[in-house]
């Protein structure tokens, strides 16, 4: 067996007898001293190993075909209504969707951006409206004109006045014409004017009085109106409440429309209408209260360069291109899906610069300042970049998706719009956890302590030898 006389040999902290050993008060003040500075450097290195620390790389995007990207807006244009604002979505691999409604919402707003009621509804999309013959001609004149100063008489004075606001330069309005007069000529034979008076059709010619085609709204050629006396609330802007026609354009239709129109008021009663048609009701739909709208919601897109675009659109109606504003204001425009405010704040207090350019656009008002007529048109290119941030175990903390912005003001020759070119990069940006091993934690505790412990005994044996030289010159030795 091994004695314990061999054990004791290999040991490496052989002890000094205390009665060998002498205190000193310069080696007590380093103690002290070592001992708070082992202290100090745990505690930072504690911080360390408990702190959230990141690596940044780049790297091809790792998003598969097939992946969508979510798009969310709230945008204001203050000169362009509800009835028209279309909102369209392209790319390049030929997707191609147009007037999107079933993910957005509009609503009517006021020159200061407040919604003015309830949600705009657009209705059914009608994309086949009938019309006359176009070889049709009928030289009579069966309805009335109107204009600033007649107008609001007339409004008055007939319990329903169908009013057709047109542009003699429009084709739509000219394929409309014919049937228009014929159908006001018909409905003057059944409900004179003079006898009778409970429904009068009219036109307004808004080359002739853009003012008042201004004050109702009217942003499309043809647009027909229907203005009920009595119902119609007269606002501070001069403007009515009334509805707007969107149904067939023939003869027959505008005829058979007309007469669900005054069938519930009787003869010598200039009562308000409250029933209707069922086959007609399709084809009225509130007109919009104001000239503005905000169109708020989201898209999905494909990861591919492609386009949003928001303009004036219909099927059946002709704009003037010299008098669309596309003015916009950007109250929120974002890509991918919402972050929750905690979760980003979170986030940010560990990465601070991420998110920065998540919301580049919001709060900006991008405004046509430049003189009527000069067909502005408002882009703006988006490079969008995607940032993943994985923690330690590979577990997706967030997603999101950063852009810069360059907006541009362009003269056109086509209906002005408000286009946003979005474009993806191929890279991402990933941001991952660093792992930190606590053997190294208690490597450098260690390493922290034997250091100072060391140098400390060091200091202090320089310390001691120093005085021990000092006392041995001060009393004349010879050494």
């Amino acid at each position: 067996m091994i004695s314990s006389g061999k054990i004791k040999s290999v040991d490496f902290y052989r002890k000094i007898p205390r009665d060998l050993t002498e205190a000193s008060l310069s080696g007590a003040g380093l103690s002290i001293v070592a001992a708070l500075a082992m202290m100090f450097l745990f505690g930072m290195e504690l911080n360390s190993y408990l702190a959230f620390s990141t690596s940044t790389s780049v790297i091809v995007d790792k998003s598969t075909d097939g992946d969508f990207l979510r798009i969310e807006f709230n945008i204001s244009f203050p000169a362009l209504s509800c009835e028209f604002a279309s909102l369209d979505v392209s790319d390049v691999l030929g997707t191609n969707r147009l007037n999107i409604t079933k993910t957005i919402r509009k609503f009517s707003i006021g020159p200061d951006l407040r919604p003015t009621g309830s949600e705009f509804q657009s209705g059914p999309v009608l994309h086949n409206i009938k019309h006359g013959d176009e070889g049709d001609e009928y030289s009579g004149d069966g309805s009335v004109s109107l204009t600033a100063h007649n107008f609001e008489r007339f409004t008055q004075h007939h319990p329903i006045l169908v009013v057709n606001f047109y542009a003699p330069w429009c084709y739509w309005s000219n394929r409309l014409k014919p049937s228009w007069e014929k159908a006001a000529k018909i409905m003057r034979e059944r409900y004179d004017p003079e006898t009778d008076g409970r429904i009068l059709l009219a036109k307004v010619d808004c080359t002739e009085e853009g003012d008042l085609c201004r004050r109702n709204h009217i942003q499309g050629y043809p647009s027909i109106r229907i203005f009920r006396k009595g119902s119609d609330l007269r606002e501070d802007h001069g403007h009515h409440e009334h509805e707007s026609y969107y149904g067939d354009r023939d003869t027959d239709s505008l005829v058979k429309t007309m007469e669900a129109l005054v069938a519930p008021i009787p003869l010598e009663s200039e009562k308000l209408a409250l029933g209707g048609n069922n086959e007609t009701e399709n084809a009225k739909r509130p007109a919009p209260l104001t000239g503005g709208c905000r169109i708020e919601g989201y898209v999905r897109v494909k990861k591919v360069p492609g386009n949003l675009i928001i303009s004036a659109h219909s099927g059946t109606h002709s704009f003037d291109a010299s008098q669309m504003n596309m003015s916009h204001y950007i109250s929120h425009l974002s890509f991918g899906r919402t972050i929750a405010p905690k979760v980003m704040s979170d986030v940010k207090r560990l990465i601070p610069y991420l998110g920065r350019s998540h919301e580049r656009l919001n709060g900006r008002s991008f405004i046509n300042h430049r003189d009527i007529g000069a067909n502005v048109t408002i882009e703006h290119y988006l490079q969008i970049v995607k940032t993943e941030v994985i923690t330690g175990r590979s577990h997706k903390l967030i997603e999101e998706y950063e852009y810069t912005a360059h907006s541009s003001l362009i003269q056109s020759l086509n209906i002005p719009v408000a286009k946003f070119h979005f474009e993806l990069s191929p890279m991402q940006v990933l941001v991952t956890e660093n792992q930190k091993s606590f053997s190294h934690f208690i490597t450098n505790v260690c390493a922290i302590i034997g250091g100072v412990f060391t140098v400390a005994g060091i200091l202090d044996s320089i310390l001691h030898n120093t005085l021990r030289l000092v006392k041995k010159i001060e009393l004349g030795k010879n050494f």
